[in-house]
């Protein structure tokens, strides 16, 4: 079969034929029909995520249809357009992940290639409303922002959310679950337009936090906000906080945070480590997406022989919303 494959870091990705792969007791076959290519494939082939090892296949969003089954008590699988769970040994606790909890596409080969075998507890019919690509996209960064934004944040109709890095695969579904369910959205960006299709799209206001004293601009306290960057701009947020805000992080792209502890106890904010979802999260996810008819946003669908090129738009951070493998 056809796979993008990592041969070494900070190299191209290389369009190989490879082995099928092996079918194994509980596992069904799928051909991959689109992937979703997410920041973590990104930084993986730069060499900044634990663990790397190559040749790898990456890739963790995948939508298909199932070919085949090992056991015969899954045979009715067979035939039905399904996308992926990517998450494996999440563990019996919903507070938190196992220590053996992984994610598709390393350490075990993933979703860029024209097959995958994966077992059938990860594996999720997919939205009839929902067309492959957008089926895809859904995966790995509506989990993590349903994980974010609702399971630790609690957020609930009517509050305050700001949602920093709008734009980004998983801040945007953050911000169509807070749409979905009836929150006053806020975002913020680098780039005025992105906060201006925001705005269109149902968000109250914006901030472009490349301007000095941004947050001066905010004329609002939040009650939740939902951050993936970390870095020395995180200390604002405890300015613009509600008394009791909630303040969930699932990523540090920016490095480490500086913070005021006076701020924090007086206004009782909890800050919220977040990372992915069990399949308890992953279940709720989906029936918002079911429910509310929540449309992926697919920024760009590139080939899957394109797949560099698909990976330097990215780092362009020219998207909004997902971009997209078409494999077949």
């Amino acid at each position: 079969m056809k796979a993008a494959v990592l041969t070494e870091i900070n190299e191209p990705i290389q369009i190989v034929e490879v082995d099928m792969p092996v079918l194994s007791a509980g596992n069904v076959l799928i051909k991959i029909s689109a992937a979703s290519i997410n920041h973590r494939d990104l930084w993986i082939q730069k060499g900044q995520y634990a663990g790397i090892k190559c040749p790898i296949i990456l890739g963790s969003d995948g939508c298909g249809v199932i070919e085949k089954a090992f056991d015969d008590s899954n045979n009715h699988w067979i035939g039905k357009r399904v996308i992926i769970q990517p998450g494996f040994l999440w563990g019996d606790s919903e507070t938190h992940q196992s220590k053996a909890y992984h994610i598709l596409g390393l350490p075990t080969s993933g979703t860029f290639a024209e097959y995958l075998s994966i077992p059938i507890e990860n594996v999720y019919q997919a939205p009839d409303f929902l067309t492959d690509s957008e089926a895809a996209a859904l995966p790995l960064a509506g989990l993590t922002a349903y994980r974010a934004l609702i399971s630790k944040a609690e957020l609930k109709s009517g509050e305050k959310v700001l949602i920093s890095g709008m734009g980004g695969g998983v801040a945007f579904f953050a911000f169509q679950f807070a749409l979905a369910i009836g929150a006053e959205v806020w975002v913020t960006s680098s780039s005025d337009h992105k906060i201006a299709e925001a705005i269109q799209m149902g968000a109250k206001g914006g901030f472009n936090y490349t301007i000095q004293d941004w947050k001066k601009s905010a004329t609002v306290s939040f009650d939740v906000i939902i951050d993936s960057a970390g870095g020395p701009e995180f200390k604002h947020f405890l300015d613009i906080a509600a008394f009791g805000c909630r303040i969930a992080i699932y990523g540090g792209t920016l490095g480490n945070i500086e913070i005021n502890p006076q701020k924090l106890f007086w206004k009782q904010i909890k800050i919220l480590g977040s990372t992915m979802g069990s399949s308890t999260d992953f279940d709720a996810m989906l029936k918002l997406v079911t429910d509310k008819k929540i449309i992926p946003h697919v920024s760009q669908i590139f080939p899957l022989d394109k797949i560099n090129e698909a990976f330097t738009y990215i780092d362009s951070q020219k998207q909004t919303g997902k971009v997209i493998l078409g494999v077949i």
